[in-house]
C-alpha cells in the first residue's frame, strides 16, 4: 500500500511540474488609467488575469478619458482607456513627449439616455430633442418645454465630467464641433453617482454608457432614441449593427509602444484580446465582430504604432470600426 501511494505520489508530481514549468509566473507592474466606461472591462479582465499571473501588479484607475491621457503623456501609466478615439490635440502631447502608442478597439457601447422610472410621459427622444435640453444658452428648465402635452415638471439634468469620453462623445453628436453643452448640470466623473441622482429625482435624466444602465435597470429607465429612422432602444444587438444611432461607439485601449515591449504589458495585452469579447459581455458591454477582433490582434502583434481616427493633418476620420479595422 504504501509502494502504490509513493508511486502515485511521484507520478502526479512529474504530471504537475512541466506545467508549472511551462508558465513562468511573471513580476513587475501595469498601470491603467482613463475613461470609467472601459473601466469595468479593464477591471474584470485584471482580476481573471490575477488568477493567471498573482506577482504581476495590475492599478487599474477612472480619471477619465482626457484626464487618463494627460496621465498616459506624463509616463504615468502604461496603458489608457479610452470610450473614444484619441483626439489631434492628445496625439501632439504624446508627439511632445517622445511616446509612441499602439490604439486597440476592444469593445462596443452604447451611450445610454436614462430617466427617471416614474417618469410615464417620454416615450422616446429625437436629436432634436437632445438639443433642446443640453445645448448652451437652453431655457429648458421643464418638461412642457421640451414637449407640449408633457406635465409641467422640473428638468434636472445629470452628466460625465468634461474630462469623460462619455461627455465628449455626447457634445460631439448633440453639439456639433462648435456648439456647446449648458454648464448648470450635475456632473460628476463617478457614474454611480449620476445612476444616484436619476434614480432619485422624477424629473431627471441623465446620459452614461451602456453597461451602467444594464447594471442598474431596476432604478432607471432607458428612453429609445430616434436618430432619423424611428425610435430604437439600447441593446446588445441595436449597439453592434448601429441601428442604435447615434449613440454607439468603440471603446479603447491605447498602450504605449515602449511599455509593450514590458514581459508583464505584453502578457496582460494578450490576456485582454484573448479575453475582450467574453469579459465585455459579462459587464454589459457588446463584443467586437470578429473580422474586427482579428485585425485589431494584428496592430497589437505587429506593434503598429498611431491610430487609425486622425489623418496626419489632424482632421478626424469619420468611418466605423468594421473599415477603419478591416
Amino acid at each position: 500500500m504504501l509502494r502504490r501511494t509513493a508511486l502515485l505520489a511521484a507520478v502526479a508530481a512529474t504530471a504537475v511540474l512541466p506545467n508549472a514549468f511551462a508558465k513562468p509566473t511573471m513580476r513587475g507592474a501595469v498601470a491603467i488609467d482613463g475613461s470609467s466606461t472601459v473601466y469595468p472591462i479593464t477591471e474584470a479582465v485584471a482580476e481573471e488575469f490575477y488568477n493567471e499571473q498573482p506577482r504581476v501588479r495590475v492599478s487599474v484607475g477612472f480619471s477619465g478619458t482626457g484626464g487618463g491621457f494627460k496621465k498616459f503623456a506624463a509616463g504615468e501609466t502604461h496603458i489608457s482607456d479610452a470610450s473614444r478615439p484619441i483626439k489631434s490635440k492628445e496625439r501632439s502631447a504624446l508627439d511632445s513627449a517622445g511616446i509612441d502608442f499602439i490604439e486597440l478597439p476592444v469593445a462596443y457601447d452604447g451611450l445610454c439616455i436614462v430617466v427617471n422610472p416614474k417618469n410615464t410621459w417620454v416615450d422616446s427622444l429625437s436629436v432634436d430633442d437632445l438639443k433642446k435640453i443640453f445645448l448652451d444658452g437652453s431655457t429648458v428648465d421643464s418638461w412642457d418645454d421640451v414637449r407640449a402635452g408633457w406635465p409641467n415638471k422640473p428638468l434636472d439634468i445629470y452628466a460625465p465630467g468634461t474630462d469623460s469620453g462619455t461627455f465628449d462623445y455626447f457634445k460631439e453628436v448633440v453639439a456639433g464641433k462648435t456648439g456647446s453643452i449648458r454648464g448648470d448640470m450635475q456632473v460628476s466623473e463617478d457614474d454611480n453617482i449620476l445612476v444616484r441622482g436619476v434614480s432619485g429625482t422624477e424629473g431627471a435624466i441623465g446620459f452614461f454608457g451602456y453597461a451602467y444602465y444594464v447594471e442598474n435597470k431596476g432604478k432607471l429607465r432607458a428612453v429609445p432614441i430616434d436618430g432619423g429612422k424611428g425610435p430604437v432602444t439600447p441593446s446588445s444587438r441595436t449597439v453592434e449593427n448601429g441601428s442604435y444611432a447615434p449613440f454607439s461607439r468603440p471603446l479603447f485601449i491605447y498602450v504605449t509602444a515602449e511599455a509593450a515591449e514590458e514581459p508583464q504589458v505584453e502578457a496582460f495585452v494578450d490576456f485582454y484580446l484573448d479575453n475582450a469579447a467574453e469579459l465585455a459581455a459579462e459587464v454589459g458591454y457588446v463584443g467586437l465582430p470578429r473580422s474586427v477582433s482579428k485585425s485589431v490582434r494584428r496592430v497589437w502583434d505587429t506593434r503598429e504604432t498611431g491610430t487609425r481616427f486622425l489623418t496626419s493633418g489632424g482632421e478626424k476620420i469619420h468611418k466605423p470600426l468594421t473599415d477603419l479595422y478591416k
